[in-house]
């Protein structure tokens, strides 16, 4: 969702989310050092809650008012519950929960979560695949109610820095990098049931479910997960809905790199940091089948699509959508010496970071190198993030050549 005339207390919008997000990336971001009883050898941990109230004014929501939370080392040092709630004067609300990073007794390398979203809208934004033009989208605006719900099991391979268990890989700050994955980052396994659903009152001919299973294989080598300066982070992730009587059967598969190369501080800037992100994907089962009815295309809330807070952020989400995907970002990030941040009342704010981005990419319904680089769309656009009582808050302005998006999102977008 875009937020257009936005009217946001700095403190209150810290940690809003209007979609469903990586919980496991934030909690990533909140998880500590595990350390241990020296006579029990037993870990030790303080429960932290944190919540934060926030208001907003959007086209979409009209006004609204809302409250998110953490609860940091929920039962296990390192795990954690997210929260948050929405209801604005058009009657729109806006729920997500999720739970972070769970272990079972004696078994070291893996972490469970799962999360649940849902949104329900009086007045929508959607955009829905235009039947004679391919790769293009109309918007419709409808009253809409949306909802996710993933249950996700990631196994860390004993090796690198997954070699002393899964709790350990997610130290925030991880040292030395190496291009070897045996011997540096987190390399993972996560295999994760997804059930997403869309009703649009008035559009009953819309597909309305994706069900099915996700499988993702991602050697994360930052040097950092949420302040990352130097490394890089390969994932590959293959969607898979097996349908049933009334919904076809469909495959996707994303692969997404992203390379950090420092720079040399300045008399302006203690940190620098250029971000590059390659992404490409295709849908092979699109145009398996023998009749329009019949084609194995998932629905485009969960099928392939550019725009949006992570991709081409100048245009709303969920603009593009097609069989296959490319799309390249480039990041200038800095760390002003300049920090005003430092001695708020309520939230501690250690660091804050500028950032300048430029982006391209484009859809098509064919898996050609060609197609997909044919009149490539752009976007460009200035950032700001906070790290804010451990979560990283993310505010971006993005310019298209059609249209200007500003977000409010958690995470760096890559």
């Amino acid at each position: 969702m875009s937020y257009k005339n936005v009217c946001v207390s700095l403190l209150c919008s810290a940690l809003l989310m209007t979609s469903p997000l990586s919980a496991e990336e934030v909690a990533e971001e909140m998880a500590t050092e595990i350390t241990k009883d020296s006579a029990t050898n037993r870990p030790t941990f303080d429960t932290e809650v944190t919540g934060v109230p926030f208001i907003i004014s959007t086209e979409t929501l009209g006004a609204a008012v809302g409250v998110s939370g953490i609860i940091k080392h929920a039962g296990q040092p390192q795990a954690s519950i997210f929260g948050l709630g929405l209801y604005s004067d058009n009657d729109s609300n806006i729920g997500f929960i999720s739970f972070n990073n769970y272990m079972l007794p004696g078994v070291t390398q893996w972490l469970f979560s799962t999360e649940y979203y849902r949104g329900y809208f009086s007045n929508g934004t959607y955009y829905v695949p235009a039947p004679r033009e391919p790769r293009s989208t109309n918007e419709i605006i409808a009253e809409g109610t949306d909802s996710s719900l993933r249950i996700k099991a990631k196994y860390v391979l004993p090796w690198g820095l997954g070699a002393n268990g899964a709790a350990r890989s997610l130290m925030q700050q991880r040292g030395e990098i190496a291009f070897n994955p045996l011997e540096s980052g987190v390399t993972s396994v996560s295999v994760t049931p997804f059930q997403q659903k869309r009703d649009v009152t008035g559009y009953v001919n819309l597909p309305d479910v994706a069900q099915g299973l996700e499988l993702q294989l991602n050697w994360d080598n930052r040097d950092s997960i949420g302040d990352t300066e130097a490394g890089s982070q390969t994932r590959f992730t293959v969607r898979r809905d097996f349908g049933n009587d009334e919904r076809n059967s469909w495959t996707t598969w994303e692969l997404e790199q992203s390379a950090f190369v420092p720079l040399d501080a300045n008399s302006l800037f203690k940190e620098q940091v250029l971000a590059f992100n390659y992404y490409l994907a295709d849908t092979p089962t699109w145009d398996s089948g023998t009749g329009v009815a019949d084609k194995h295309r998932p629905p485009s809330f969960a099928g392939i699509k550019l725009g949006g807070f992570n991709r081409l952020r100048g245009y709303s989400s969920g603009q593009f959508y097609s069989r296959s995907a490319v799309a390249y970002s480039a990041e200038y990030r800095v760390k002003p010496h300049w920090q005003p941040l430092h001695n708020l009342p309520f939230y501690d704010v250690p660091w804050w970071q500028w950032s300048a981005f430029v982006e391209t990419g484009q859809v098509a319904d064919s898996f050609d190198l060609s197609a997909l680089h044919d009149d490539l769309k752009w976007t460009a656009g200035l950032g700001l993030r906070f790290n804010v009582e451990g979560v990283l808050v993310r505010i971006d302005y993005a310019k298209s050549e059609h249209d200007a998006q500003m977000w409010f999102m958690i995470n760096q977008p890559f």
